[in-house]
């Protein structure tokens, strides 16, 4: 069942967006040469309970820390460690809290000083397929609507949409329905209704869209070992249409 949100949900949903924005704003910064994955972990534990929420990642389903640090080939749910980060790769981090008793969600990919002008080229276009979802998010449309348009999108500039991992509904759970995928035919799908919030993540692959687990049985990686970027944004649909709850 999609649980529709009241204008006073969506306003708790904010607080706890700008939250999630603040994290991704303090690890943008501190992301260079050098750094490992568990000092940005720390970093964002510090930042999350500084404003009075608590981070979402830690212990759910067991999962070991504050956030995903995802690195080049890694698609999604990296676990933060001693690898020190260099020039040339690319980190996505996933950044998820709890504050008075709703979720907020977002991730992005950053690069890491010089990368590739591949590497370049596929942050751009992940980052951009998630805006042309977000476009579609609007009350009378279909769920699919917002999937095609990142399929369309992303197919058209030559990469792959991985069909593993989708977005989700998000509220008093982290996870609720509906399931949003990052592709489909336009026009199918639950019809959107404001009230609705979700969290739209397109999860890019510059090779094939076939991804597997690694024996830490958390990390993603695509399965040509080829780069991988991921975007999100936690979106509610308003009646003039969606907001982004998690920008920064």
């Amino acid at each position: 069942m999609i649980i529709v949100k009241s204008l006073q949900e969506i306003e708790l949903m904010r607080q706890a967006g700008r939250i999630v924005a603040g994290t991704l704003q303090e690890l943008a910064g501190a992301v260079r040469p050098g750094i490992t994955t568990i000092q940005l972990d720390t970093l964002a534990r510090q930042y999350i309970q500084k404003s009075g929420a608590r981070p979402a990642f830690l212990g759910y389903h067991g999962f070991p820390a504050t956030i995903c640090t995802s690195l080049n080939e890694e698609v999604v749910h990296g676990i933060p460690g001693l690898r020190r980060l260099k020039a040339g790769d690319i980190i996505s981090i996933d950044v998820g809290v709890f504050y008075k008793g709703y979720y907020g969600d977002a991730a992005a990919t950053f690069p890491v000083g010089e990368v590739s002008p591949l590497a370049k080229r596929l942050l751009e276009v992940t980052r951009e397929s998630l805006y042309k979802g977000i476009e579609k998010a609007y009350p009378g449309n279909r769920l699919y609507d917002i999937s095609a348009a990142i399929q369309t999108y992303v197919e058209s500039r030559g990469f792959s949409v991985v069909r593993s991992y989708v977005g989700h509904g998000i509220g008093s759970e982290m996870h609720e329905e509906p399931q949003v995928p990052n592709f489909g035919l336009p026009g199918k799908g639950p019809l959107l209704e404001a009230g609705m919030v979700l969290a739209i993540e397109p999860m890019v692959n510059a090779g094939t869209w076939e991804v597997e687990t690694l024996s830490d049985d958390w990390t993603v990686v695509t399965k040509d070992r080829n780069l991988s970027a991921h975007f999100e944004h936690t979106v509610a649909i308003m009646q003039d249409g969606p907001e982004i709850l998690t920008s920064f």
